[in-house]
């Protein structure tokens, strides 16, 4: 028989050997008390296991507490968007004015504006106060 872990093979050796010193009326307590260095052995990765995860929670609550809230889009990303916008406006107003003329021009533009102005609802502060009504299914 070859033991995983040494430490307790050697307790297991002492623990047989104290039994055949004192003999089989104290082998229940000899049992016993290997028993509970088996117990503490097996349970001792279980509780770093679980003090790891409450320090992780611990620490993802501080963080979370410490970072201000941010803001629905950064700079980068509301320029990003502005400039995609505009690149795309040049081959849609061409195209709207070869088949719809100066009508087609005012749609395409109306749906750039449009597109722009509810991206940009999302970052008026007013927009952001305003919460959804609680209801019943509301945890």
């Amino acid at each position: 028989m070859q033991a995983r872990d040494p430490e307790l093979r050697r307790e297991l050796d002492a623990t047989l050997q104290a039994r055949g010193e004192l003999g089989p009326e104290y082998e229940s307590v000899l049992i016993d008390s290997f028993l509970e260095k088996v117990e503490r052995r097996l349970a001792a990765p279980e509780d770093q296991r679980t003090r790891r995860l409450s320090a992780e929670r611990r620490m993802a609550a501080a963080r979370s507490a410490s970072e201000p809230a941010r803001p629905f889009g950064t700079f980068a990303e509301r320029f990003g968007f502005g400039v995609v916008s505009l690149v795309l406006a040049v081959p849609l107003s061409a195209i709207g004015v070869a088949n719809a003329g100066i009508d087609g021009l005012v749609v395409a533009w109306l749906g750039i504006v449009g597109v722009n102005a509810v991206h940009a609802a999302h970052t008026w502060p007013w927009a952001r106060d305003r919460r959804r009504p609680s209801s019943d299914w509301d945890g």
